[in-house]
């Protein structure tokens, strides 16, 4: 995937293997993981599969997925990813995670809209959703300022570190204001 997208402040670029510490050191972050399923990673060996995984989703023709490292001044701010379904339902599901040192900052919501315009205006999508921990309120006001809509309130969705959680379901159609 060659893809590079840019906005006033951010580029989002394909993730690499070289940026496995990086990732390992934001998936290690306790704060960060609160409201995670993947969980924090035993040792950088298991990073090291998950950023494989990452990287061969997005090759290909047609990628799996298209997951991307969040830089602000050359510096890693996080990662985004648009997951897409089935070919047929031309929709996909969009994650992010940040390292607290560029949370409330704009950084999340300018690359959520930025990753968004992607998927409608170049992979031609007809919804993008995403999906967060009813408590994460820092998540789901970002996803509500891109336009995202809270349609669903999923019971005991997410086995968090804390246990079982419910979930907010949010939804962006093509035909959306944004």
């Amino acid at each position: 995937m060659n893809v590079i997208l840019k906005t006033e402040r951010l580029t989002l670029r394909p993730v690499t293997i070289d940026d496995t510490e990086a990732i390992h050191q934001l998936h290690s972050i306790e704060e960060v993981d609160k409201y995670n399923t993947l969980g924090i990673p035993e040792n950088i060996e298991v990073t090291i599969l998950h950023v494989k995984d990452l990287v061969k989703s997005n090759q290909g023709e047609q990628p799996q997925a298209y997951t991307f490292v969040i830089e602000n001044d050359n510096q890693f701010a996080g990662l985004i990813s648009l997951n897409l379904g089935r070919a047929k339902y031309k929709n996909a599901e969009i994650w992010f995670k940040l390292h607290p040192d560029f949370w409330n900052k704009g950084i999340a919501t300018e690359a959520l809209k930025e990753i968004i315009s992607f998927g409608f205006n170049t992979l031609n999508l007809h919804r993008i959703e995403a999906g967060c921990a009813v408590d994460n309120i820092s998540s789901y006001k970002v996803l509500e300022k891109v336009g995202m809509i809270r349609e669903a309130h999923t019971r005991q969705l997410l086995p968090l570190k804390s246990g079982w959680t419910d979930n907010y379901g949010y939804a962006i159609l093509s035909t959306d204001l944004r």
